[in-house]
């Protein structure tokens, strides 16, 4: 069984229009919803790969009862998430048919009060014992400590199961003092955590920070791995068009492939 934590779940909610145009209005010609935030993006992958996975964070309100009954009609997923007092946050994907682009409006999420965090803590390390693997995913919504994932990664750490670390600004850095196994930045996440704009130099920083491994998301340019054992990468044949949101999740969720170096890529 494989964890995923998403501390600030969403529900996505997807407009597609034939030409996105500021200061007009627009006829949405399809409407599509379904339960988002990183972690359950990771774990709907997972599940479809044949994985058993339990998601657990935070979901509440009338959009956390939808983003529930939608995560229930996912074959594979078990649902553990806690409820809270505050509405999950949504995220809105605008589409361009025209060109492919999507405009991305992401909501902050509920304030997460003090006795919830305390329950969601609980409940995580009740789940260790019988899981093969942790994904930490995503923002922190407010109220949660800007170092909880450091936290989720030392207690994964000690009950001996490999954690991997997918965030970004002072979560991600203080989550890498950590030493987690695995982190799975983007370009920007990257060159924001080390200050270097060049993926290979910024990644060999972020190894040294604590991570054991480090798989950026180079968006167009594809992925970068680096390990103890080599540095690899990989890059699809064009550009794919449509909604990217979830792409660098489906990345997250096939972590050991990446270790081991993908089948088709180019080690350097």
């Amino acid at each position: 069984m494989i964890l995923t934590v998403t501390l600030n779940t969403a529900l996505d909610i997807t407009y597609r229009v034939p030409a996105l145009r500021p200061h007009a209005s627009h006829r949405v010609t399809e409407v599509s919803e379904r339960p988002g935030g990183k972690g359950l993006n990771v774990a709907r992958v997972l599940a479809a790969l044949g994985h058993r996975v339990t998601a657990t964070g935070f979901a509440g309100g009338a959009t956390g009862d939808v983003l529930r009954e939608r995560l229930a009609r996912v074959p594979g997923v078990v649902d553990a998430l806690l409820p809270v007092a505050g509405a999950t946050r949504r995220t809105i994907a605008v589409a361009d048919t025209a060109t492919g682009d999507t405009t991305q409006l992401n909501e902050p999420g509920p304030v997460i009060t003090p006795q919830e965090w305390s329950a969601f803590q609980e409940t995580y390390a009740a789940l260790l014992p019988s899981v093969s693997a942790v994904a930490l995913c995503g923002s922190l919504p407010p109220g949660v400590p800007v170092g909880a994932y450091a936290g989720l990664v030392r207690a994964a750490r000690a009950a001996a199961v490999p954690v991997l670390l997918d965030t970004s600004g002072e979560p991600l850095r203080r989550g890498l003092a950590a030493r987690p196994d695995l982190v799975k930045p983007n370009a920007e996440e990257l060159a924001e955590l080390t200050g270097s704009h060049d993926p290979a130099q910024a990644t060999r920083d972020a190894r040294r920070r604590g991570a054991r491994t480090v798989v950026a998301s180079l968006g167009a340019r594809g992925l970068l791995a680096v390990n103890a054992e080599g540095r690899w990468r990989a890059a699809p044949p064009h550009r794919v068009p449509g909604n990217p949101t979830g792409a660098g999740d489906s990345a997250v969720a096939g972590p050991r492939s990446c270790w081991r170096g993908p089948a088709g890529s180019r080690r350097s």
